[in-house]
């Protein structure tokens, strides 16, 4: 039997789609379903590698995890990551086609679009519920024409929607009135419900505007959720930037991330900011760089592109005098990248041409066509750290080779279900390199770096349980929903019955 369907849609992009897709699927799976997360089509550079060696967005990743299933390209058929303003890496079921500019991706669109009727079919045989996320809004008159995440998917999946609506931003009921106004009839037909969510306050206060929506709409208001805080979340654009505290706190680790352009998997970060003492914000020029303890310089769609803009920003006159005053550092790929003595892309992989890197670290990297994506895991070789294990994956085309007695950082023991003993990365512990996405998502490894630089603040350590964050946060999403949400009308709609007797299942 085909697995059942519901779909998040919104008034707009970033009212939350992604977050509460990632609740229904652990509300469900909690009670012992088999439940996937699915979204046609992303255009995000925060992604992440497979076990069989695809690539697909981090949020359906996210949403795979709260689900307590293994993420499979199925969940994001298509992905698109952006390297200018104009054109982006078309990624199908996994694997790069080309880079495309609008028009031409638009002329492919109808041979993407039969990628995504498979894979969901393929979902919808192995699971028994699947929960669809949209993208943007299905109201977009300019895109309607071209639609293949939301209302087309909409209909494909016979799939009941919840328009969720974004009530911080102001105007929500307008905007739900209005996006219902701009559907067509057929599409109309599908919305399900509605969810306010981001509220503060009391939710009272909202009562008359919900009998005029329901009464305007014929359309009932599920719930209305409050806003979260302090819950971390993959999120499928990069991060939201978080400036720097006036007041500085002595007991806190200051990280501070280099914002870049093209900044890529900007979740390599989101474990740090989850540990209790962490100050984790962002820099974007000399006036918001601060104090750091520790500046990390992240992965990028463009690293000749974005090196420049960091040059023309002033912040490498920042990050040598971080460096020379004995701060620490950490390169992420394209970071890695730029802490070498030059990068070359003569081949115009990325954004073509090459620059004179950092000279921190005896590394030259060079470009080449063929993409590295793989699954990885790997022990820390920096003496401080020795022996500390890293889970994580690999998306790069660069090829970094060492110069004179440099010191490797990681050893990779396996690359899939392979063993192997391979060399990554280099430096030392005040100042690596790695291209190691998922650096800190095993708690390993994040304990024993952050407990040495609590060590050289002359800070206590914290002991391996404060890391251990991330199921809480799952159950935290889905108790959300439980709370604030009419869960009886939800599951007549969705037609998911509450068995308790359901056999539970391990989830992480």
């Amino acid at each position: 039997m085909l697995a059942k369907t519901l779909m998040l849609q919104g008034t707009a992009s970033h009212v939350g789609k992604s977050v509460i897709t990632a609740a229904f699927c652990r509300l469900f799976a909690r009670e012992g379903y088999r439940v996937a997360p699915f979204k046609a089509q992303n255009m995000s550079n925060n992604s992440f590698v497979t076990r069989d060696g695809g690539e697909m967005g981090r949020a359906q990743v996210f949403q795979a995890q709260a689900a307590g299933v293994e993420p499979h390209v199925d969940m994001n058929p298509i992905l698109l990551k952006p390297g200018a303003d104009t054109s982006a890496q078309v990624v199908v079921l996994g694997q790069p086609i080309n880079t495309m500019d609008v028009k031409q991706y638009h002329d492919y669109q109808k041979i993407g679009y039969e990628a995504v009727k498979g894979a969901l079919s393929r979902l919808r045989a192995q699971y028994d519920l699947v929960v669809i996320e949209g993208a943007g809004s299905p109201a977009e008159i300019n895109l309607r024409g071209r639609d293949i995440v939301n209302m087309k998917v909409a209909k494909l999946a016979n799939a009941p929607v919840f328009l969720i609506g974004d009530i911080e931003r102001g105007g929500v009921f307008a905007s739900l009135v209005g996006t219902m106004s701009l559907l067509t009839p057929s599409e109309r037909k599908h919305i399900r419900g509605f969810i306010i969510n981001k509220f503060r306050g009391d939710a009272s206060l909202l009562d008359s505007g919900y009998k005029f929506l329901e009464k305007r709409t014929h359309r009932p208001v599920l719930g209305t959720l409050p806003y979260l805080f302090g819950l971390t979340i993959d999120e499928e654009d990069a991060v939201s930037i978080k400036s720097q505290s006036l007041i500085s706190n002595l007991q806190s680790l200051k990280i501070g991330v280099i914002h870049l352009p093209h900044i890529s998997n900007a979740t390599d970060f989101a474990p740090l900011s989850e540990t209790p003492d962490v100050d984790l914000y962002y820099i974007e020029s000399p006036n918001t760089f601060g104090t750091p303890d520790v500046v990390i310089i992240p992965g990028t769609k463009s690293t000749v592109a974005d090196y420049q803009w960091m040059q023309r920003q002033g912040l490498i006159d920042c990050i040598h005098a971080h460096a020379k005053h004995g701060g620490w550092m950490i390169g992420i790929c394209g970071g890695y990248q730029m802490m070498g003595r030059e990068v070359k892309d003569e081949a115009g992989i990325e954004s073509g041409g090459a620059v004179t890197g950092l000279n921190l670290l005896p590394v030259v990297t060079t470009f080449e066509s063929r993409k590295q994506l793989t699954q990885v895991e790997a022990v820390c070789l920096i003496p401080e750290l020795s022996g500390a294990r890293v889970r994580g994956y690999e998306i790069h085309q660069g090829r970094t080779r060492a110069d004179g007695d440099t010191v490797e950082a990681f050893k990779i023991t396996r690359l899939f279900d392979h063993q192997v003993n391979q060399s990554d990365g280099a430096g030392t512990l005040k100042l690596f390199g790695t291209y190691l996405h998922g650096l800190f998502d095993h708690s390993d490894f994040r304990g024993a770096y952050l407990n040495c630089l609590r060590q050289h603040k002359g800070l206590a350590p914290l002991p391996p349980h404060a890391y251990d964050t991330r199921a809480k946060n799952f159950d935290q999403l889905a108790d959300w929903l439980q709370d604030y949400l009419d869960m009886r009308q939800v599951r007549k709609i969705v037609g998911m019955k509450k068995v308790d007797s359901l056999a539970k299942f391990s989830l992480m």
